[in-house]
């Protein structure tokens, strides 16, 4: 009887990035830097007026850039299948931290600023971001849990999610932050739809979530002025079309090609949250319609990619995970950009990558992370020392 010796190999375990992963994380790189760019031209004026140094804003963007890109490291080689293990701590986490900013004896901690309790530890932390992602990855884990069958059931398969997104939605009205509920109930539901839930469901919730729904625009009277300057552009009442007007001058007197970097005039006062809110307005002014073109362009094949990553996922939980994550993305990118050129109302979503605002940008290269690994493939590779697996001992 004749036989070989197995040679004994060592190996360690890697994450390869397909195609699709790659090219995500090339094109969420060309716009961080674009970013840079664009928020130093948008702010450097408004922090010289605030006697602060023109990089002042640049610089704390900076320091959130740092942390991201060790987050998105970290997330790009770790598991995407262990958020399911999470699902549970990070949403109670979240709630808390959420809970916080609205108690009324933790204003130290949550200071209000612009009429609103939406910020911990003097504005670096801004809890309903994180909340995004816990909407994503605990719907995601339940809906797995809950299999195809689960699901089709109102009371017993819907009502779940509905409590627990929706205490997440009371903590952000309490706030207020309306956009923030509405994206919540919005990322949840497409992911259910995905992972086949009866329409009609969502037709009975939608009917009967309107009366509360406007209900809470009542309350939030700001809401309802702000539909009504989106709707009636003469409408004048506390100057609430004021943004939305600097805003069009700038897109529009930027043409075809743009001021120039560095050349718009918005920024020196004229628009409020240049750097912020309305810095798509800084990018019509400056790059004109070639550069808002090129940035629609970007975010398309930023969701196509993110939608063909979480296609081919490895596990249905990974899928939809990456279905909440590249949807949330792409939504609030077209959001600010619909509103800066005025096809939709005032919403105070940001440009991810772009816009000023550590917490998002965070999030923005977490989220990016996690569809990373959801893109990549687990390999071996081997080195003298170890048995190959795939080796065997002939007898």
């Amino acid at each position: 009887m004749t036989g070989r010796t197995a040679t004994t190999r060592h190996f360690r375990e890697r994450w390869r990035m397909t195609v699709e992963a790659r090219a995500l994380v090339l094109i969420s790189a060309c716009m961080l830097a674009f970013g840079f760019a664009t928020l130093y031209s948008a702010s450097a004026i408004v922090a010289m007026q605030e006697y602060m140094g023109s990089a002042y804003f640049l610089q704390r963007q900076l320091q959130g850039a740092a942390l991201g890109i060790v987050v998105f490291a970290i997330a790009a080689k770790w598991d995407a299948e262990r958020w399911s293990r999470v699902a549970w701590p990070l949403m109670i986490l979240t709630m808390f931290l959420m809970l916080l900013t609205v108690l009324p004896f933790t204003e130290g901690i949550a200071p209000r600023i612009h009429g609103s309790r939406r910020f911990l530890v003097g504005g670096s932390l801004q809890p309903s971001e994180l909340a995004k992602l816990s909407v994503i990855v605990w719907t995601s884990m339940l809906v797995v849990k809950k299999g195809d069958g689960g699901l089709r059931r109102l009371s017993r398969g819907l009502m779940p999610f509905i409590v627990v997104v929706g205490s997440l939605g009371i903590l952000a009205l309490l706030e207020p932050d309306l956009s923030a509920t509405m994206m919540f109930f919005l990322v949840m539901s497409v992911i259910l739809f995905s992972a086949g839930a009866r329409i009609g469901h969502f037709v009975f919730l939608a009917v009967a979530g309107i009366p509360l729904l406007w209900g809470q625009m009542q309350r939030l009277q700001y809401t309802l002025l702000r539909m009504a300057s989106f709707l009636d552009p003469g409408f004048t009442q506390e100057n609430l079309n004021y943004q939305l007007k600097q805003s069009l001058i700038a897109v529009g007197s930027g043409g075809a090609f743009g001021l120039g970097f560095g050349q718009g005039r918005q920024q020196y006062g004229f628009l409020p949250f240049a750097y912020n809110d309305f810095i798509g307005s800084n990018i019509g002014e400056e790059w004109g319609f070639v550069g808002l073109a090129t940035l629609v362009v970007a975010w398309a094949a930023w969701g196509w990619l993110g939608f063909r990553i979480s296609k081919q996922a490895r596990t249905p939980f990974q899928k939809y995970v990456g279905v909440g994550l590249t949807f949330t993305m792409l939504v609030t990118a077209y959001l600010h950009i619909g509103v800066v050129i005025g096809l939709l109302p005032t919403t105070g979503l940001t440009l991810p990558f772009v816009s000023f605002g550590r917490s998002n940008l965070i999030l923005s290269m977490l989220m990016t992370g996690i569809l990373a690994n959801i893109g990549s493939i687990r390999e071996r590779v081997y080195h003298d020392g170890a048995t190959d697996p795939l080796e065997r001992v002939a007898a």
